[in-house]
């Protein structure tokens, strides 16, 4: 059977292209197993299972058969280019101008995004700061304030509302003495969640009452031709609620997490807010270190790389098609910052032998499963059924390749 042909055809950082081949033979050997596959489990009128002839199976199952053949070239084409090539891919290839042509080789291109070899000559020797946020007696009455609001019923008003309040109103554009239909809106006021003159007119109602204000048609109004232009706006207000906001007292530390008292409270609240400042602390000191390993490197991100991941956060954000090339502008320096992160740690995963090993994994479960009072082995089926041992796994291996790199700097606590 003649070999299929991989050819490369262009290459760059992070991505490979190749033209490939698929001798008549090969394709002809294709079909004819996608036309027995098909004929053992064809039923047709007037035919035994498995007795359709050829012909008329491949004139029924004409499009399955052609996707079956398609399906089983490309792979075998991808395995020929995995080893001819020596490639690293990072995902799946993608397929471009296929040719499939009667008694012709089929053609195609494979596009492919692969993991770009780097070197980094130097991974230490810099200076690093580790600036941790103080907490103040502020930042813990807002946090408790915050735990407070949360816990906060809302009661019906039967004076107007004030800003902090909850509504629920309809709103109408008049258009040449006509209103147009009403839409419904629920904000809480004070917020900029209206416009300033909506809000004013809301909070001149009572529940159930119906009012007129002037407007400045915002530049996102759906119309573009009415944008920023003057309009009257019919307002009602079918209802007004606000916070019962519980005393700050010692009861209201047992409700909101068993606390003795409302000192305690504000200790556990206080030691929450320090180690996150430690967190962020952490994660800066981090991101010191990953810009000047790069900057000290000249390491560029690939541009395959970038656009990958470009893709996967507008998707992930469902950015429509009509905004991507705004999407892509903003996002790129963010998107950049992360491909080259990734090739920062993966490199030192790779030189260094830092890859989480199933011991540490089984050690964290357990650390984790201690916290939650419950079965190592439930923790473990837990994670794994939602998908989170790699990302577990991921953070375990970065940790060990930060705790090296810090090893090689010099780190000073402000």
């Amino acid at each position: 059977m003649p070999d299929i042909l991989v050819t490369k055809t262009r290459e760059e950082p992070g991505a490979k292209a190749m033209r490939v081949e698929v001798p008549v033979e090969r394709v002809r050997a294709a079909e004819d197993k996608a036309t027995a596959y098909y004929a053992r489990r064809a039923k047709l009128p007037g035919f035994r299972t498995g007795k359709v002839p050829a012909a008329v199976v491949r004139k029924r199952f004409q499009d399955a058969i052609r996707e079956e053949v398609i399906r089983e070239l490309v792979g075998e084409s991808w395995k020929v280019a995995l080893e001819q090539e020596g490639l690293k891919p990072i995902a799946d290839p993608r397929v471009r101008d296929l040719k499939f042509e009667a008694e012709q080789p089929v053609t195609f291109e494979l596009l492919v995004e692969v993991k770009p070899e780097i070197t980094l000559g130097r991974l230490g020797g810099f200076k690093l700061t580790r600036r941790v946020q103080p907490v103040t007696d502020e930042m813990v009455n807002d946090q408790i304030e915050q735990i407070r609001r949360q816990r906060a019923p809302w009661v019906p008003l039967t004076q107007p509302p004030q800003p902090g309040d909850y509504v629920q109103i309809t709103l109408a554009i008049i258009e040449t003495d006509q209103p147009s239909e009403p839409k419904r809106y629920e904000l809480v006021l004070g917020q900029s969640q209206a416009l300033p003159q909506v809000e004013a007119r809301v909070m001149a109602l009572k529940a159930g009452e119906t009012g007129d204000a002037e407007v400045q048609l915002p530049q996102d109004f759906p119309d573009p031709a009415k944008r920023g232009q003057r309009r009257t706006a019919r307002i009602t207000l079918h209802e007004a609620k606000r916070q019962e906001l519980p005393p700050l007292d010692d009861g209201f530390a047992r409700e909101a997490g068993d606390f003795d008292s409302l000192d305690a409270l504000r200790a556990a609240v206080r030691r929450d807010l320090e180690q996150e400042a430690a967190r962020q602390a952490d994660a800066d000191l981090r991101r010191q270190l990953i810009e000047q390993i790069v900057a000290a490197n000249r390491l560029e991100a690939p541009r395959p790389l970038v656009e990958r991941l470009l893709a996967t956060y507008a998707q992930g954000y469902e950015i429509p098609d009509n905004q991507l090339e705004r999407f892509a502008t903003e996002f790129r320096p963010l998107a950049e910052a992360q491909v080259k992160r990734d090739l920062v740690l993966d490199f030192v995963v790779e030189k260094e032998k830092l890859q989480a090993t199933e011991d540490e994994l089984d050690q964290r479960i357990a650390k984790i499963a201690e916290r939650r009072n419950a079965d190592p082995g439930q923790v473990y089926a837990s994670l794994q059924k939602a998908g989170r041992l790699r990302e577990l796994e991921r953070q375990i291996t970065e940790e060990k390749v930060f705790a090296h790199l810090l090893q090689q700097s010099t780190v000073t606590e402000a």
